[in-house]
């Protein structure tokens, strides 16, 4: 049985840091759902998942998983309880976590193709809220995900919890540089729609002037910030949306939720 002392174990921990899966080009994905999701992502050939880190309790719990890993021979190394806790960055370890590749791939491939609906994440620092919108955006039939500028690592381990496993669905890209992301937009026929909560044109307004049914890159602000006032100019419109009550707004995922699941439907009724 591995230690936190194994050297296996001691390069997985490492993974913990963003400077740890940019130097491996891994990351972890915990818990049970996470590995699942995994295992299938590299059953299909999209990336290699290296190792899975099990407790033995974990292990009783997910003997199907554990076999699916076998016969895609991925080594499942058991490891102790503090060992896993190493490997965790949640206050209840799952004691299951799987040693991946990296997700991410260059624009031009995420943006293959002839994309209908696209989430741009700019500046957004919390990994909750990324992982979340990951979800909204899988789960809205979203074409790619794009990270630009200073926006969280999407394999930061509460982002990767918070995707849970739609991390590993649709085409993930990431860049420092917003313009070019921008730009790899507009040239993969995108029209550049920014969440605003200021704007004067509104959701409901926009899909009432069928503005809403074409190819479109939803780009979204920090929640505590927004959008730049020089990226709002450099987008085609810029949308809110409406509150009919008395809340003063809505957070970041929550507001991707109303605006991808918009466009979904706009585009798959016309």
């Amino acid at each position: 049985m591995f230690t936190e002392r194994t050297p296996r174990v001691a390069a997985a921990r490492q993974l913990t840091r963003r400077a740890g899966r940019d130097k491996d080009r891994r990351f972890l994905a915990e818990g049970a759902q996470a590995v699942r999701e995994a295992l299938a992502w590299s059953h299909a050939g999209h990336g290699r998942v290296h190792e899975v880190f099990v407790t033995a309790i974990a292990a009783q719990r997910n003997a199907e998983l554990l076999d699916r890993a076998d016969e895609q021979r991925v080594p499942v190394s058991e490891v102790t309880d503090k060992a896993a806790d190493g490997l965790s960055e949640t206050v209840s370890p799952q004691g299951i976590v799987a040693v991946c590749d990296l997700v991410d791939q260059p624009l031009e491939n995420a943006l293959r193709g002839a994309p209908m609906l696209v989430a741009v994440l700019v500046g957004v620092a919390d990994p909750g809220n990324a992982g979340t919108v990951l979800r909204v955006a899988d789960a809205a039939g979203a074409d790619a995900v794009l990270l630009a500028g200073a926006t969280v690592d999407p394999h930061n381990g509460k982002c990767v919890r918070a995707s849970t496993g739609s991390l590993f669905h649709l085409p993930v890209a990431r860049s420092r540089d917003t313009e070019a992301v921008l730009a790899a937009c507009r040239d993969a026929g995108l029209r550049l729609v920014a969440a605003d909560g200021y704007a004067e044109q509104d959701l409901d307004q926009a899909e009432r002037a069928g503005e809403l049914a074409g190819p479109t890159a939803w780009v979204f602000g920090s929640e505590a910030h927004g959008l730049p006032a020089d990226l709002l100019d450099r987008t085609d419109a810029a949308l809110r949306v409406p509150i009919h009550g008395q809340a003063e707004s809505l957070n970041l995922a929550t507001a991707a939720a109303v605006c991808l699941y918009t466009s979904a439907r706009v585009q798959r009724s016309a």
